[in-house]
């Protein structure tokens, strides 16, 4: 059967794509935050995934206010990046994974989760950025070296998921993949957060004291973020903070027991508290 490899739980902003093809990851500004990733781009040369599951959040690509799921998988053969405003160059299509993607898709029924299928989807920098940042080689050459399964889940418009269900969908996504027949290695992503606010009277808010036992919870009590609402996660970590709901996901992906790889945290960029979070079974 398909195995897990690790987990990395990743910040994703706008910014760091203009960062990236303007080359300045070593200017002042940057160089905190992208220094936090040649240890992860070490340890997946070794770690060898095939497949990615990639949980993320859309931010207006997919879906609007009108139409908005819970919880959504993409099961397409390809995955095209768009523009969204923000004046990122395109990158690399991502290649998906259908076997995976469908296997899961009924194994996330079969686990009683109503989810919405995506046979057609794009990706925005939720999903492209993770992948540049832990492949910035292949992100050069226009190419990516894994195959992607996308896991959407709704931070955009209330009422969102609890974190104990986005605890609960990661340990069934862990359950679709073992029991997935085949030899790939699979890492999952969490990509969002952490504490952010980008509009209203909060502005700039960031929860630094929250976020660094937020991280430290996600290695040794992954459910300690379930004792608070998702009233009182905004009240936290700011509106956009909520986004951490794809670290609680990506975790509970994982077994009970994992040790920590690698870790950092660093603010603010673009009025964001970046963290990135690398998890192997222990």
């Amino acid at each position: 059967m398909a195995r897990i490899v690790g987990s990395i739980s990743t910040s994703h902003i706008p910014a760091i794509g203009g960062a990236i093809a303007r080359k300045a990851q070593q200017e002042p500004y940057w160089k905190p935050f992208f220094d936090g990733y040649p240890p992860v781009q070490e340890w997946l040369e070794s770690a060898r995934p095939d497949v990615v599951v990639i949980i993320h959040n859309d931010h207006g690509l997919n879906f609007f206010l009108d139409k908005m799921p819970t919880f959504a998988v993409g099961t397409a053969a390809e995955y095209q990046t768009a523009d969204e405003g923000w004046g990122i160059p395109a990158l690399a299509p991502a290649p998906g994974n259908q076997d995976l993607a469908w296997h899961m898709v009924e194994s996330l029924v079969a686990d009683e989760f109503d989810i919405t299928t995506c046979q057609e989807a794009l990706i925005d920098h939720a999903v492209s950025l993770p992948l540049a940042l832990l492949w910035p080689e292949h992100n050069a050459r226009g190419e990516w070296p894994v195959q992607i399964v996308p896991v959407c889940i709704n931070t955009v418009q209330a009422p969102y998921p609890s974190a104990a269900r986005c605890y609960q969908l990661g340990q069934a996504i862990r359950r679709a993949v073992e029991s997935w027949e085949s030899d790939a290695r699979v890492l999952i992503i969490g990509s969002g957060g952490l504490s952010h606010q980008l509009d209203g009277e909060r502005a700039g808010f960031i929860n630094k004291a929250f976020d660094t036992q937020f991280m430290q919870s996600m290695v040794d009590d992954p459910e300690w973020v379930t004792q608070y609402s998702n009233d009182e996660l905004v009240e936290l970590t700011g509106t956009q903070g909520i986004e951490l709901l794809m670290w609680v996901a990506a975790r509970g992906a994982m077994p009970e027991a994992v040790h920590q790889l690698h870790a950092n945290y660093h603010v603010p960029i673009s009025n964001t508290a970046t963290g990135l979070l690398v998890l192997a079974p222990r």
